[in-house]
């Protein structure tokens, strides 16, 4: 049967329609690394084009996958090209499909709010936010989270996930941690703690800038969405 206008493949040996997670992974990290440079870019130096930018092409490449094929999304064409001499791993497309469609949703939201009315503030932080836990989680951990969801919703839950965690009953011994090992994590996690709070605390000389070479405006007006997110500052900082 003809898989082109289809959501997943049909492959022998599986009962329900697939998706190379290998592909998949590689995709979310294509996605969160433009995603990161588009958020940051706005975060430290109040510039949203490029998120304007990443929020149209994630639109549509979600937009491909969900109404055409996830085989002629831009993202997963690349992460094609990057994982396609490693071995195939099969993992179920409905699960996907319920996770690309909150991702769309999350997309359209986004759209609405930062490309046609230009709004700027806390609830486009948090969605950014959610979109990049998503992609990273995704692409790191080979975790999808909203394939988790997925469960909640659908009494058949979902089959064939990415490193056979729905079957997996035992773990393999190399998979177990021990309290060494446990030990170890905390005092490295306390010992950076202590660190930081070390460095955080010494303070840097300030660098003193004669009043006739500043640009510093009286005149310089922060606006409301980079005060509601606590970006004041640093907007004075790029922008004054």
């Amino acid at each position: 049967m003809d898989n082109t206008m289809n959501f997943g493949e049909k492959v022998k040996g599986y009962h329900v329609r697939v998706l190379n997670e290998r592909e998949v992974r590689a995709s979310a990290g294509i996605l969160f690394f433009f995603a990161m440079i588009s958020f940051m870019n706005a975060w430290l130096l109040g510039n949203f084009n490029y998120i304007k930018i990443f929020i149209i092409a994630f639109f549509v490449d979600f937009f491909i996958r969900l109404f055409i094929s996830p085989k002629y999304s831009p993202s997963m064409i690349l992460g094609k090209f990057a994982v396609g001499k490693q071995k195939v791993e099969y993992v179920g497309a409905p699960q996907k499909q319920f996770a690309w469609g909150i991702g769309l949703v999350l997309a359209t939201i986004m759209s609405i709010l930062v490309i046609i009315n230009d709004v700027r503030g806390p609830t486009n932080l948090f969605i950014c936010l959610a979109c990049l836990l998503f992609l990273f989680f995704e692409s790191a951990f080979g975790i999808c989270i909203g394939c988790k969801v997925y469960n909640l919703f659908n009494k058949e839950k979902a089959q064939f996930c990415p490193g056979g965690v729905c079957e997996i009953v035992k773990k393999e011994p190399i998979q177990k941690v021990s309290w060494v090992q446990v030990m170890i994590l905390i005092l490295f996690l306390l010992g950076i703690f202590f660190i930081s709070n070390e460095i955080l605390e010494t303070k840097e000389p300030k660098m003193v800038i004669p009043a006739q070479e500043t640009n510093v405006s009286d005149n310089c007006v922060v606006p409301n969405w980079a005060i509601e997110i606590g970006h004041e500052e640093m907007w004075k900082l790029h922008n004054c």
